[in-house]
C-alpha cells in the first residue's frame, strides 16, 4: 500500500492519503504514518482513492483517534460513497468529522 503522508509547515496537521486498497495487510505501514506525532494536533485521512476498505480499517481508524488525543480532531476527507456508509452504518460520523 503506498501511503503519503504530509505534514503541514507549522506542524499542526498531518495527512495521510490511502490508496485503493485499506484493510489488515497494511496496519503497520497506516500506524508508521502517525507513530511518531505528538497527541494533540489534527490529523485527516483522505479516501479519496480508497475502494477496498475491511473491518480491520474501522479499527485502525479507532487507534488513530486513540493516538490522537481525546479533544484532537480527526477528519475523515474524500469518502467514497460505498466506505461511507460502512462508516455510517459503524456511527463513525459521532466520532470523526468527515469532510
Amino acid at each position: 500500500m503506498a501511503i503519503e503522508v504530509k505534514k503541514s509547515s507549522d506542524g499542526k496537521e498531518l495527512t495521510i492519503y490511502l490508496d485503493e486498497q485499506f484493510d489488515f495487510a497494511h496496519h503497520k505501514d497506516f500506524r508508521e504514518a502517525y507513530r511518531n506525532e505528538p497527541p494533540g494536533i489534527r490529523y485527516r485521512v483522505n479516501l479519496a482513492r480508497a475502494r477496498y476498505f475491511d473491518s480491520s480499517a474501522l479499527g485502525m481508524l479507532l487507534l488513530l483517534k486513540k493516538h490522537a488525543g481525546g479533544k484532537a480532531e480527526v477528519i475523515l476527507e474524500d469518502i467514497p460513497g460505498e466506505i461511507r456508509e460502512v462508516l455510517e452504518v459503524a456511527n463513525f460520523q459521532k466520532l470523526f468529522t468527515f469532510r
